[in-house]
């Protein structure tokens, strides 16, 4: 089996060959994808009139189609999507207001993942996973939500935290403390400019007026596709449909999220002794899955590719992974059947330096 350091040395061959968009095939994915959601949209409309369970089993087909605009979001924000640095940002935009999430803000928090992919001091994941310690410090209630908290059950649930809540809920707190910040400055120092009343307010929820711009932007456009779509089918029907598909997009994509991360002794170092192409290969999981699901999550099952160099577009991450797969052998396989278990490793053995089931923990 090839160890690390000649993985490392392949590396730069396999960016070479596959670490470049193309524009056509970026137009492709993205057409491919907002017409048929747009088509799901329309046919959950129509089925609606007929029965409201009708209009449930419609509403499937738009959340996975809201789960591949999210991944073709994720590949904008990587800059692979398009060679073209316009198309990137403007398609990235266009699919933040689709998956309800701003995709520049999000983009340098996923970027701050893959920096860190691996060292879990500095990381870690959707859930927080907690090391054995910390998990052990907790009573028992604390313990039991944690569980519950990390489970498939809830994954819908967090999925609507994730793309409905948080990104609202921020935005508008964030803005009533800026307003309120700018205010009381002005009735201090009536002559300071308001320019220089907003750098100076703490925000908790951006990082700079660009990423506190692109939230307001991308909001404020969601709220007006918000107002047509009411206007076009009734509230109470979008709303129903909006927030149960994006829910459901969303919990799917923190569940593979998860598992490409979090699964029996994957590799989880701490600061010292971190290695970035270690916790690719032997952190970073690949997805056995039917190839429909491939198609709904534009290939991001090639988890171990994508952390080698985010630079490789979803599409061509599949065929890298046929060309180099001598180098991928020691990569782990998780099938879809395994994935519960694999949801349920979650806890960090800082020790050992490597996930553990709670089963483990258990047993121990």
């Amino acid at each position: 089996m090839p160890s690390i350091e000649f993985i490392k040395q392949q590396k730069r061959a396999i960016i070479g060959r596959y670490g470049a968009g193309n524009d056509l095939r970026g137009l492709r994915q993205i057409a491919t994808t907002l017409v048929p959601l747009a088509l799901s949209w329309w046919l959950a409309v129509q089925a609606a009139a007929v029965s409201a369970w009708l209009a449930c089993i419609a509403a499937l087909p738009i959340a996975l189609l809201t789960l591949r605009a999210f991944v073709l979001m994720h590949d904008c924000g990587h800059r692979s999507l398009f060679t073209s640095g316009r198309l990137n940002r403007a398609f990235g935009f266009l699919l933040g207001v689709v998956t309800g999430m701003p995709q520049y803000v999000w983009s340098q928090h996923h970027n701050y993942h893959h920096a860190h992919n691996g060292n879990w001091d500095r990381y870690r994941g959707p859930y927080g996973t907690l090391s054995v310690d910390e998990y052990a410090r907790l009573g028992a209630g604390r313990q039991r939500f944690y569980r519950y908290k990390c489970s498939m059950a809830t994954a819908p649930l967090a999925g609507f935290i994730y793309l409905v809540f948080n990104p609202r809920f921020t935005w508008l707190r964030g803005t009533a403390g800026l307003v309120a910040h700018v205010v009381r400055g002005k009735l201090a120092a009536p002559g300071r400019p308001l320019r220089e009343l907003a750098a100076t307010y703490p925000a908790r929820f951006w990082k700079s007026a660009a990423e506190y711009w692109h939230m307001c932007a991308n909001n404020l456009v969601l709220f007006a596709v918000w107002a047509v779509m009411c206007w076009a089918c009734g509230p109470l029907l979008f709303f129903a449909i909006w927030v149960a598909s994006v829910s459901i997009a969303g919990g799917a994509g923190i569940v593979l999220f998860t598992v490409q991360h979090n699964f029996e002794h994957s590799y989880a170092s701490g600061n010292e002794g971190w290695d970035y192409d270690v916790a690719a290969i032997d952190g970073t999981s690949l997805l056995v899955l039917p190839s429909w699901l491939n198609w709904c999550t534009a290939d991001i099952a090639y988890h171990h590719v994508h952390h080698l160099s985010a630079a490789i577009p979803n599409y061509r991450l599949a065929a890298c992974h046929g060309e180099f797969a001598h180098l991928f052998g020691r990569v782990r396989r998780v099938t879809l059947g395994e994935i519960p278990a694999a949801i349920r490793c979650i806890l960090w053995d800082v020790r050992a330096r490597r996930i553990i089931s709670m089963a483990e923990y258990v047993a121990r």
